[in-house]
């Protein structure tokens, strides 16, 4: 079975550099390639939980959960939710600010998706392989 751990945040831009160091900190004793491949994806969907759903509003809140199992890691951040749906964006341009976040994540996981909660949250997950060092 699985070890998960978990810790909420408040939906502040800057409480996604602590989801940051919670998810390294969890992460310490894998591989410097699976740490710095988690840090990525948690940054990534921590920052899309805060400006574009309900998390980064007045008390917002998004929770990060992290899953141990033999051969990959699941991070997952699950948020208040919005009206729209998460996709990945083309990016048409190399001067483009924004819309790389989700492919950032798709090219680091195993595997990554979206899962509707009731009560209009969101849960957006990847997994991460684990390999010997």
């Amino acid at each position: 079975m699985p070890k998960n751990w978990g810790r909420s945040f408040p939906g502040q831009p800057w409480q996604v550099a602590e989801a940051r160091h919670f998810v390294a900190a969890l992460l310490e004793d894998e591989p410097r390639s699976l740490v710095d491949d988690a840090v990525l994806v948690v940054g990534e969907l921590a920052a899309n939980a805060v400006r574009h759903t309900r998390s980064g509003w007045y008390r917002g809140w998004f929770l990060v959960l992290v899953g141990f199992a033999d051969d990959f890691v699941r991070i997952q951040v699950i948020d208040q939710g919005s009206d729209d749906e998460p996709m990945v964006r083309s990016v048409n341009s190399p001067v483009d600010q924004g819309g790389r976040g989700l492919m950032l994540v798709s090219a680091c996981a195993k595997d990554w998706g979206v899962k509707d909660r009731s009560g209009g949250g969101r849960c957006i997950w990847a997994d991460l392989a684990r390999v010997d060092a």
